[in-house]
């Protein structure tokens, strides 16, 4: 059975760079993996404690993708040195629920700036480790001036961005392996 692998892109926007990364993640996994898709970000209501009980199908959706994969790779931009608000809203209605306890998690920033710091990759790998997911630092990327490294197609031109992709994903699949141990 393939290793599932869910690809979760922080950025709505219909040619996303973070978004292509992911798509490129997904052809340059081995033939023992499989990388899905969650696309419902969008779908997933505004987070409110008083309706933890109500029955939402998209974050029932959400929920189940997190619970039947053996991984999650992020891929999310930086909007005001933050994660972008649906991908919050999104992780804030799992907080209580656990689906991400002990969860192997990759983390991929991509930005169109030169600097490679990322405050929402800070932030996002502080809020994923309070909910207790196993983020590893050789499981995260950033990316810095992203759009340089993608062709006009979204696929990834820049040989070092394509390494370091594959090592990323080869790097989440030996976590997944010591998470199962």
């Amino acid at each position: 059975m393939a290793t599932k692998i869910l690809a979760i892109s922080g950025s709505l926007r219909a040619h996303s760079s973070n978004t292509a990364i992911l798509m490129a993640a997904k052809i340059l996994a081995p033939a023992h993996s499989e990388i899905i898709f969650f696309s419902g970000l969008d779908l997933i209501p505004h987070f409110n404690p008083d309706l933890e009980a109500v029955i939402y199908p998209a974050l029932e959706h959400f929920r189940q993708e997190i619970i039947t994969s053996d991984a999650i790779l992020i891929c999310s931009p930086e909007y005001a040195h933050g994660i972008p608000g649906t991908l919050k809203n999104a992780l804030d209605w799992i907080v209580s629920s656990g689906e991400l306890d002990g969860k192997a998690i990759g983390i991929i920033n991509a930005t169109p700036l030169y600097e490679s710091k990322s405050y929402a990759q800070e932030s996002l790998i502080e809020i994923l480790k309070t909910m207790s997911a196993k983020i590893l630092p050789e499981n995260t990327l950033a990316i810095s001036q992203v759009k340089s490294k993608l062709g006009k197609d979204g696929e990834i031109i820049d040989l070092k961005t394509i390494d370091e992709l594959t090592t990323l994903i080869n790097s989440l699949l030996k976590t997944i392996i010591k998470v199962a141990n």
